[in-house]
């Protein structure tokens, strides 16, 4: 069976993090990778670097903060940056069609701490998200959202509940909620369709030695709409990369979309 691998990946700066993205598309060789924390103006992105490789970018970005790309072995088309209607001048959303999947790309916003005006508009742009997806969802059925949610689904995606609670940015209950309501648009956690259990995860704090305690948080997800739970084959996480030297804090996450 052949299979399009999409994966999702927060570099936490591309101008650091470029030599690592290039090893990986060699050794991996994913059909698409969704980029996140790009840190990097549009004049600077490296589609030349990238279309050596046999990758063609799409991309959005600002100096120092946020920034997303998609880079795809097929052409990217139907480009759209940012939530329709949503004012935000920060460079978190990219969406575009690539063969017969539509995919939106997400670097969702922090929210520093609960009850912070940071994490009011977390919750306004999680908000302004789904009226959005909704709509995607309806014109193409053959959805994935990926990207950095800041958001862990359940206690199994922390590495102590007593830590991140209900009142902890990342994984408040309000915070939970707003995933949940995404999630019942009709998308589906494609790692949740291919594994129960807990412990695994996609960040590690570089303080304490957090990935060497696995003290980490399962919050880069890989969703798929209802069209596409069917041929979803495999979801993983790839935690090579954050063993490498000056890594990002990020692993990639990738599902498996069978063609």
């Amino acid at each position: 069976m052949q299979t399009k691998t999409i994966a999702s990946w927060n570099v936490n700066s591309l101008n650091v993090r470029l030599p690592h993205l290039q090893e990986w598309l060699r050794l991996r060789q994913p059909d698409v990778v969704c980029l996140q924390e790009t840190k990097l103006e549009d004049a600077r992105f490296p589609d030349s670097a990238l279309a050596e490789l046999g990758y063609r970018s799409v991309f959005v970005g600002q100096k120092t903060y946020n920034g997303v790309a998609i880079v795809s072995r097929e052409p990217a088309v139907d480009v759209q940056l940012g939530i329709p209607g949503f004012e935000d001048e920060q460079k978190r959303v990219i969406a575009a069609t690539v063969g017969d999947l539509r995919i939106v790309n997400l670097y969702v916003v922090n929210g520093q701490d609960v009850g912070t005006e940071k994490y009011d508009y977390k919750l306004r742009w999680l908000d302004a998200l789904h009226g959005w997806l909704a709509q995607e969802i309806q014109a193409h059925p053959r959805l994935v959202v990926v990207g950095d949610f800041n958001i862990a689904p359940d206690d199994r995606d922390v590495h102590d509940p007593a830590v991140w609670y209900d009142a902890s940015i990342l994984t408040s209950t309000a915070e939970r909620a707003a995933l949940a309501r995404l999630m019942a648009l009709g998308l589906h956690d494609s790692y949740r369709l291919h594994h129960e259990e807990g412990g695994v995860f996609s960040w590690w704090d570089y303080r304490a030695a957090g990935y060497r305690r696995n003290l980490g948080l399962r919050i880069d997800l890989c969703l798929v709409s209802d069209a596409l739970k069917a041929a979803c084959t495999g979801a993983s996480i790839d935690r090579e990369p954050r063993e490498w030297d000056r890594p990002s804090d990020h692993a990639p996450a990738l599902v498996q979309i069978a063609r």
